[in-house]
């Protein structure tokens, strides 16, 4: 699946969230969602940059969060998008 986003996996679990990127993923640990909730009504390019620093651990993994949203269509919209789906989970 091509994107970017979120996907609960279970409870009780080291991570029990991962965050897709296309057909890859990486784990969030549960501090990490609870900081992005309490952060997800920040404009969009604020946020963005607070994922891609608690997500993206490494400069490659920054990278291909920035590549996958650039080839997934509007930025902003992603962006959106992920902002109401961390609300969620």
């Amino acid at each position: 699946m091509k994107g970017l986003r979120f996907e609960r996996i279970g409870q009780g679990r080291y991570y029990n969230v991962v965050f897709h990127l296309g057909s890859t993923y990486v784990p969030v640990s549960d501090e990490t969602v609870e900081e992005l909730k309490k952060q997800s009504l920040l404009p969009a390019e604020r946020f963005l940059d607070l994922l891609i620093d608690r997500v993206g651990y490494s400069s490659y993994l920054k990278d291909q969060i920035r590549t996958e949203l650039k080839s997934s269509g509007d930025p902003v919209t992603q962006i959106t998008v992920l902002q109401g789906a961390i609300r969620e989970l």
